[in-house]
């Protein structure tokens, strides 16, 4: 989960300006930077996400699942669907194999477009500034709310005339209502050419421990994130061609062959690609 609904976004009359980093409150990115194993997170964080898991121990398989979704899917769209564009709006705190690692490891000449605008994943951009010489990895501060602004920026960077995948990994669910995020989703693949694809993958309110665990987060002062249903995920992809196996929970997309023979296992975080015809 990257947050871009803080209550201090950048300013658009004067770009690049940041809030201060606060360390005296848990922030959502850090905490999911600490459950995927990362060092980018401090002790408020450690101990709220301690807290978290302490109520709900599924929560670091939903981090990294959320993590091996994003590995097939962005693979999927790089080497089958012939994806060279990637737009990753709320990228969140640099771990192992970030969109344009995976996307560029497929296809070299990928030319992939970092948004966010939180502080502290402004301090490790040059962490993501890294591409394979024949393709492009920048990064732009723009908040999620603003979803005009952000293709006004990427249009400087990639050519919207030509197909773009927007990656909305774990971010939606900070816009507090489902009209606003379906809102925010519409607006941006409008900006789009056909051909270009949306991948999505979120929480989701089916497992009422995962539920209770979140609701007693929310109530903890820390940035919200809100667990929607199976059907509210899916109708994120309303007018666009759902790839196979559509909209599922993320272990059931495409997974790659279990270990002795196990069939992967639902968990709370649902998943789905889709192209915008």
């Amino acid at each position: 989960m990257s947050d871009m609904s803080s209550e201090q976004p950048e300013s658009p009359d004067r770009p690049g300006q940041i809030s201060k980093i606060d360390t005296s409150v848990p922030h959502s990115a850090r905490i999911w930077n600490y459950w995927l194993g990362g060092t980018d997170n401090y002790e408020v964080d450690r101990a709220a996400g301690d807290a978290y898991r302490a109520a709900f121990p599924g929560i670091t398989e939903i981090a990294r699942e959320s993590r091996n979704f994003l590995i097939r899917s962005i693979g999927y769209l790089a080497r089958e669907a012939g994806i060279r564009q990637f737009l990753d709006v709320g990228t969140g705190l640099p771990t192992a194999d970030n969109t344009h690692h995976i996307a560029q490891r497929a296809a070299p000449e990928s030319r992939i477009v970092y948004v966010d605008n939180d502080p502290l994943v402004l301090l490790h951009a040059n962490a993501l500034l890294t591409s394979s010489r024949e393709g492009m990895t920048e990064y732009i501060e723009a908040d999620l709310h603003q979803p005009e602004r952000i293709l006004s920026k990427a249009g400087e960077l990639l050519d919207l005339d030509r197909p773009v995948a927007l990656i909305l990994s774990g971010i939606l669910g900070h816009v507090p209502t489902y009209a606003e995020a379906r809102d925010i989703v519409r607006r941006l693949m409008d900006g789009l050419p056909p051909g270009s694809h949306l991948d999505i993958n979120e929480g989701v309110d089916t497992d009422p421990v995962y539920s209770a665990a979140q609701s007693e987060y929310n109530a903890s002062g820390a940035i919200p994130y809100h667990l929607r249903t199976m059907a509210e995920i899916a109708g994120f992809f309303e007018g666009l061609e759902l790839v196979e196996p559509g909209v599922v929970p993320v272990t059931l997309w495409r997974p790659e062959a279990p270990p002795y023979g196990a069939p992967p296992a639902p968990i709370g975080q649902a998943g789905g690609v889709g192209r915008k015809p």
